[in-house]
């Protein structure tokens, strides 16, 4: 496939360190058939004791991307990093560069940073290794990268099983459940009124997804959103002491404190299919029959 300049792609670690060179690589490679080239950075490798090299390598990182060529910088990864470079981010040259930032988990913090400073828009989605180096990789995770870095992606639709009705415009903002809640009462956290939050989340038993909402709805966050969306929350182990408490009960307690819709089915999370979203984009959002459909994109068709 022949590689378009416009899809250049710079490669970058700001959290936890790469386990595995060979996912880094088959990411790489794996974008290349796609027709995504990617110059992975310097650093992206480093290793310093749990993150990708020391703050300082992670911040220098981060400023050469701004610099390069490449119209897109991508993660290679999450895990945890991001949140202790945040007050030491230059957000307007972030914003100025013009780049597209695309990653997932821990990169929410800096998505809803660049969003909260500087109002521009980002995108939450695959990361290099984890979903492109991944041992097989998701067809529909990879078309969807795609079609939203190509503008080409209209309306994202999805099964919504039991889904409040909604038919509503807003600001699309949110991510990594745990990462929204760390950034409570600091700079970071946009202050969204009439906006789509959706959520999602790894290894958090429900009592703690729940604890998580109560923060965001005691601190004012949920009432101000037109909707909460759900995406995948994996990995956790009910204990018998739950006594049939799960997730259910938490999607209760929303809709009976909260009194705002919310939607289910979101494809997005610590999973094999995951959509690409834009963080600060208004969209819609509308439900019927069970399914919910996203409107990323509104084009007028002659």
């Amino acid at each position: 496939m022949a590689l378009n300049r416009q899809n250049n792609i710079y490669v970058i670690s700001l959290s936890s360190a790469i386990q595995n060179a060979k996912s880094l690589e088959r990411g790489v490679q794996r974008l290349a058939k796609l027709g995504f080239s990617c110059k992975v950075d310097r650093h992206a490798l480093a290793v310093d004791t749990r993150f990708a090299g020391t703050d300082a390598q992670r911040l220098s990182a981060l400023n050469r991307s701004l610099k390069q060529t490449a119209p897109t910088v991508m993660a290679s990864r999450g895990g945890y990093g991001v949140t202790r470079l945040l007050n030491q981010i230059d957000w307007h040259a972030v914003a100025d560069s013009g780049k597209r930032f695309v990653g997932q988990s821990d990169f929410t913090a800096f998505s809803l940073a660049m969003l909260s400073q500087t109002g521009s828009t980002s995108y939450l989605g695959p990361t290099v290794c984890a979903d492109f180096g991944a041992s097989r990789l998701n067809t529909l995770t990879a078309e969807l990268f795609g079609e939203v870095m190509r503008g080409e992606l209209e309306i994202l639709s999805f099964e919504s099983p039991n889904s409040d009705a909604v038919d509503c415009r807003g600001v699309l903002w949110g991510g990594n459940l745990s990462m929204i809640t760390a950034l409570v009462g600091t700079p970071y956290l946009p202050k969204i009124k009439g906006g789509i939050l959706f959520i999602e989340d790894v290894a958090e038993h429900p009592y703690r997804i729940e604890r998580m909402l109560i923060q965001l709805a005691q601190s004012g966050v949920l009432a101000k959103q037109k909707a909460l969306v759900l995406g995948q929350f994996t990995d956790f182990t009910l204990a018998p002491h739950d006594r049939g408490y799960d997730l259910s009960n938490v999607i209760k307690w929303v809709r009976d404190n909260v009194g705002i819709p919310v939607v289910t089915g979101l494809p997005f999370g610590h999973t094999p299919v995951k959509a690409t979203l834009p963080i600060g984009k208004k969209v819609g959002l509308a439900t019927e029959q069970g399914m919910a459909y996203l409107v990323i994109d509104e084009h007028i068709h002659d």
